[in-house]
């Protein structure tokens, strides 16, 4: 199968920073600063629809000073590479030893996954990928489509595993199945909501999920 992996909150622990970050843009370009229950909301969604979500009076210019001061936040919290969440690297050897391959979609620009690929060595085992700023941001299913035209995979063949209900929805409007992980920034009843064929606790789980098992 093609395992389509959602990044931030799924693959990559980085939801405190993303919180931190946008409440500091937030503060400097003098808008409400958002809650972390807001932030977390949005997670997964491209930057524009992110802060459109997020500040839905706001001009257009103060979302795109917005966007400018996430961005500079982001890089300035760059001490350290995001860590991976608990058994990702092994999941994910496990699964290649498998048979099947490997793919990302994300909310994330394409600067910002290349540069976690590089920091974490694993962009090499992904057949392909796709991010919010190079096709529609989830939930519109555009990425998938796109995702299964460069790999040739059949939709019955791939599954989508994500932390949110975007990745979730966007799964359900191709019929494609789905995992939800329950450790991200959607509560796990939420990610119910949309049917998924499983929710799993942890990311290892997935080489137990029926379909994956070798």
């Amino acid at each position: 199968m093609l395992v389509i992996l959602d990044w931030d909150g799924t693959v990559c622990n980085s939801q405190s920073r993303i919180v931190s970050c946008m409440q500091r843009a937030a503060d400097r370009a003098e808008l409400s600063v958002p809650s972390a229950e807001a932030v977390e909301n949005i997670i997964g969604l491209g930057l524009p629809e992110a802060t459109s979500v997020l500040f839905p009076v706001a001009t257009a210019a103060q979302r795109r000073q917005l966007r400018d001061l996430y961005s500079q936040e982001w890089l300035a919290a760059r001490g350290e590479p995001l860590p991976l969440f608990d058994g990702v690297r092994a999941t994910l050897d496990g699964l290649l030893g498998a048979g099947h391959r490997l793919a990302v979609a994300t909310g994330k620009s394409r600067r910002g996954l290349n540069r976690e690929f590089e920091e974490h060595g694993i962009g090499g085992i992904f057949t392909a990928s796709r991010c919010a700023d190079e096709t529609a941001s989830k939930p519109d299913p555009r990425m998938l489509k796109e995702l299964l035209q460069e790999t040739g995979c059949p939709v019955g063949e791939a599954v989508m595993v994500g932390d949110t209900v975007y990745d979730l929805e966007m799964a359900a409007s191709m019929e494609m199945a789905a995992v939800g992980v329950s450790y991200g920034a959607h509560h796990p009843d939420r990610l119910k909501e949309c049917k998924p064929s499983a929710v799993i606790d942890h990311f290892s789980e997935l080489l137990e999920w029926p379909p994956l098992v070798s």
